[in-house]
């Protein structure tokens, strides 16, 4: 199946659960320009002492807890859906979402979910990425933007950034050096899908030609 973005999506709806340095980095990057054209509607945490939430807070964006302890995922989710569509979002984007997101969350947003996780899909999956990458022993390491399907880190991928594992690292600088590379990958991949010139062919996220083809 191919998709094509015609409609650049310029709102952005955060979804966090932790610190929410990700969602900083996003926030810089349309502060200084970087992501023109694109603004922050709402700031979402299934977390009420997250403190990604208090950061939105102090910057004066729009935020919403939706505490997802003790509900269930469906509940929970319609709810999210609910805020997000009140707040007219184009774009969602998971900063340190630690939720699996239900097929009809997913189904309202089409391609319109995007996730970064620490590792150069399809390896390592799930959880400590990064440990598990330095206990693999690999030479490389890095970060993947992806669009999200109903599978766990698994969903097109818009770009990776690459860096080499160091003879002095460990799995916590490892860490701490992938994470800097999110902060630049993951308003790099907003920038290419808000550009709207782009288009999902099977699993590959291509530029379109100056035809729109």
């Amino acid at each position: 199946m191919e998709l094509t973005f015609n409609a650049p999506p310029q709102r952005l709806g955060i979804l966090l659960s932790g610190r929410g340095s990700n969602f900083l980095a996003i926030a810089g990057a349309i502060r200084e320009g970087r992501l023109g054209g694109v603004e922050i509607a709402v700031v979402i945490s299934n977390v009420a002492e997250a403190p990604g939430l208090a950061v939105a807070r102090e910057l004066g964006l729009p935020h919403e807890v939706f505490v997802s302890k003790g509900r269930k995922r469906a509940e929970h989710d319609a709810d999210v859906l609910a805020c997000l569509r009140a707040h007219r979002v184009d774009l969602v984007c998971l900063a340190g979402y630690m939720r699996l997101l239900t097929p009809e969350f997913i189904a309202a947003f089409p391609n319109r979910i995007l996730n970064i996780h620490p590792s150069l899909l399809p390896a390592f999956p799930g959880l400590d990425a990064q440990q598990q990458a330095f206990d693999y022993g690999v030479q490389v390491a890095g970060c993947t933007v992806h669009l999200v399907d109903e599978h766990l880190d698994h969903g097109v991928i818009v770009l990776q950034r690459v860096i080499p594992v160091l003879e002095t690292d460990d799995a916590h600088s490892l860490a701490e050096r992938i994470l800097a590379e999110e902060h630049v990958a993951y308003a790099e991949g907003i920038a290419r899908v808000a550009s709207g010139e782009y288009q999902v062919q099977g699993r590959r996220f291509v530029k379109r030609n100056a035809s729109g083809r």
